[in-house]
């Protein structure tokens, strides 16, 4: 009987199309060897063989882009060959970790540039208004009004900001202060009546609180981060230094060098640059959040009025610190107080975060109290000015320490949807305690000298200790919240 070779099944591979003989009828394929009576011996069974797999198709080449060099035609790539080295480590600088975050490094370009003039309008102001009116006194009520105004409007503006979005309310609120300051100008130029000076440059008082809105941008991408947030609010607290250093000077330069005018209208394009190339940057933007009540303010937060003392107290320190130090030695030595505060806030960003930051403000305004006694000791010796700059640049190394870790607790004790306005408060309060503490520094100079003048700005840290040191308990009740 013939043997007919098995139909192939439609599903089987090609490596298995021959298999053994089947029967007549369709039976199954029958194995084993014919015996001598018919019977099939059975073999040995062997392991099936796996299909061979189809060999992948490999990707097809990128065409060559064809361009002409020196006459002759030359292939290249389209895209350069990946690269087989190790990938690159993050860097071991907090810093540069810090700027590498995606978009950071756009959105603190634009917020530096609108930073810089808010250490140029006051001393721009005193000298374009002293120069057309013969008035130091008039210059300067000028100023303290558009700083009070500032402390009663600057909270409201960050109240928007916080619940309409940074970029909707922060551009047309410095728009409203670029046209106060314009408006300052021209009335300051035709010789307007003395009225239209006050209205002019409380209408400043929109100005949104710039450096708030990028530690709110930086608490957003690093919620849950105390360390990167750590480095962060030094980083910022930096740059306030370094812009109130170089913007009184860069002020100074262009009235002096140019015309009296020509740091109000400087400083009003670099705000407006600024804030519009900050505002632009919506992908770091901290989203809005939406409010199914009425939030409680900021001021009934526990533990918020007492770090708002600690402000009040702290501004003082500078405000009398500068009216003082501008009495004994001249306005540029101010500028290593700022430098000094600037080294020490950089190095203290590369540290650690503390575990309990209460205590750590306790120590920062403690070191602050005793390098304030520095300036005091070197003006009542009668030391050279070599000296009582190296004491001011120390006495700044305490100050940005301090005021990072004010910034800490203030976000910390503060709801995420109201971070703008918190921080904003707090600045507000820093800046009222600047206004009192160079009317009580100046005060002092007039009617008991530079030496009992810098006992004021000591005075004043050692308050801010008492104030924190007794706040404590209400400060450790209010438990943090990360984001």
């Amino acid at each position: 009987m013939p043997i007919r070779p098995a139909a192939r099944p439609e599903s089987a591979p090609p490596s298995a199309a021959r298999t053994p003989s089947a029967a007549p009828g369709g039976s199954a394929p029958r194995t084993g060897r014919r015996t001598h009576a018919g019977a099939r011996r059975p073999e040995t069974a062997h392991p099936p063989v796996p299909p061979a797999r189809r060999p992948r198709a490999a990707a097809p080449a990128p065409t060559p882009l064809l361009t002409v060099a020196g006459g002759q035609l030359v292939a290249a790539p389209r895209s350069a060959p990946a690269s087989r080295g190790r990938r690159s480590r993050p860097s071991s600088n907090p810093y540069l970790r810090l700027l590498a975050t995606p978009g950071a490094r756009a959105f603190t370009a634009g917020n530096l540039i609108a930073r810089l003039p808010m250490g140029m309008f006051s001393v721009s102001a005193v000298i374009m208004i002293a120069g057309a009116r013969d008035s130091y006194a008039l210059a300067g009520a000028v100023t303290a009004t558009g700083l009070a105004a500032t402390a009663v409007v600057a909270p409201f503006t960050a109240r928007l900001v916080d619940r309409y979005g940074q970029a909707r309310v922060a551009v047309p609120a410095t728009a409203l202060a670029v046209l106060g300051s314009l408006a300052l100008v021209l009335c300051v130029h035709h010789d307007a009546p003395v009225w239209t000076l006050f209205a002019a440059y409380a209408a400043t008082a929109t100005t949104p609180n710039t450096g708030g809105m990028s530690r709110a941008r930086w608490a957003h991408l690093h919620r849950g981060d105390p360390a990167a947030l750590h480095t962060a609010n030094s980083f910022e607290q930096a740059a306030d230094e370094l812009c109130f250093m170089l913007g009184p000077v860069l002020a100074a330069t262009l009235c002096g060098a140019l015309f009296p005018e020509a740091g109000t209208l400087v400083g009003a394009v670099l705000l407006m640059t600024g804030v519009l190339v900050f505002a632009a940057q919506r992908a770091t933007e901290p989203p809005v959040t939406p409010r199914t009540r009425r939030a409680a303010s900021p001021l009934r937060t526990p533990g918020t009025p007492a770090l708002l003392a600690v402000f009040l107290a702290t501004g003082a320190v500078f405000g009398a610190l500068e009216v003082v130090s501008i009495a004994h030695a001249g306005g540029a030595i101010l500028a290593l107080q700022a430098a000094g505060s600037c080294a020490a806030g950089l190095v203290y960003g590369s540290l650690r975060p503390a575990r309990d930051v209460h205590r750590r403000l306790l120590l920062c305004l403690a070191g602050m109290t005793t390098l304030m006694s520095l300036p005091l000791l070197a003006a009542a010796g009668s030391a050279a000015l070599p000296v009582l700059a190296l004491c001011l640049l120390l006495a700044g190394a305490a100050t940005a320490p301090t005021m990072v870790t004010g910034m800490t607790l203030v976000q910390r004790a503060t709801r995420p949807e109201q971070l703008n306005e918190g921080m904003t408060l707090a600045v507000t309060a820093l800046l009222g305690g600047v206004a009192a503490g160079a009317a009580a520094g100046g005060w002092l100079v007039e009617h008991a000298g530079t030496v009992p003048g810098y006992t004021a700005p000591m005075t004043a840290a050692a308050l801010a200790l008492a104030v924190a040191g007794a706040g404590r308990r209400v400060l450790s009740r209010n438990p943090a919240r990360t984001r």
